[in-house]
């Protein structure tokens, strides 16, 4: 099977598998999906492709849910993140790959450890808070394509319950995405390597959508999360080995 296939094929299951968990557990595409996408291809490529089917994830779950969104709430994250992501699109373009993975996986560990602990932080509490969370999800997102933590963090902090989170959630993580991609490009890849991760996107949407309906959504985030952990610790230790 030539290259292109195997890395299309490759590229394909980690996007479904990161679709299915997202439809389901509310979170996790880029948790699950950016360590694994790294593994395949060059870091700043596997982080762009995490962006840009993330940012499609969210807005096909944001389609039933968007009279729910809280735009007055929204405005200091959606504000800040736009002023940190070209930050973070830079220093990933300038770090060398193994110091990228390793931050990447350092990030992934330790947000996914903050989220399983429902970290209260005071500095994430009200409008500074707001603009504290989404300065950091913007950084994060760009450089390693994991910003959902941070607003996670945030809305824990600021009380909100999981109906309120999701529909904003997905707001979000559409805008900042769509930041994202603009600030560093698409990824390159091949066609079929496109075409597979977008029938991924939508098989994925439509599997974690069944299954959400089946699944408690506690234990369905918990299992989420500790494969995202898995996948930060990897990423690290291969970003050190290449160091």
């Amino acid at each position: 099977m030539p290259d292109t296939w195997t890395t299309a094929l490759a590229l394909g299951a980690i996007v479904l598998v990161g679709s299915s968990v997202q439809r389901m557990a509310g979170i996790g595409f880029a948790l699950v999906s950016a360590p694994a996408l790294v593994m395949v291809l060059p870091a700043t490529e596997g982080v762009a492709l995490s962006n840009c089917a993330a940012g499609v994830i969210s807005a096909i779950g944001l389609a039933g849910a968007w009279r729910q969104v809280r735009l007055r709430a929204m405005l200091p994250l959606v504000a800040a993140a736009a002023v940190t992501v070209p930050v973070g699109a830079w220093v990933a373009a300038r770090l060398p790959e193994p110091a990228l993975l390793v931050s990447m996986g350092v990030l992934v560990t330790a947000a996914v450890l903050l989220v399983l602990r429902g970290a209260r932080v005071p500095a994430l509490r009200g409008t500074g808070g707001a603009f504290t969370a989404g300065a950091a999800s913007g950084f994060m997102n760009a450089s390693a394509g994991v910003g959902g933590p941070a607003i996670s963090l945030y809305a824990v902090n600021a009380g909100w319950t999981v109906r309120e989170f999701v529909p904003n959630a997905q707001f979000y993580g559409l805008l900042v995405n769509v930041f994202s991609v603009t600030a560093k490009g698409l990824p390159h890849l091949a066609a079929p390597s496109w075409a597979l991760c977008g029938a991924a996107v939508l098989a994925g949407s439509a599997i974690g959508t069944v299954l959400a309906a089946r699944t408690p959504e506690g234990p369905a985030r918990r299992f989420v999360l500790l494969l995202a952990l898995a996948g930060g610790v990897t990423t690290a230790v291969k970003g050190m080995s290449g160091l």
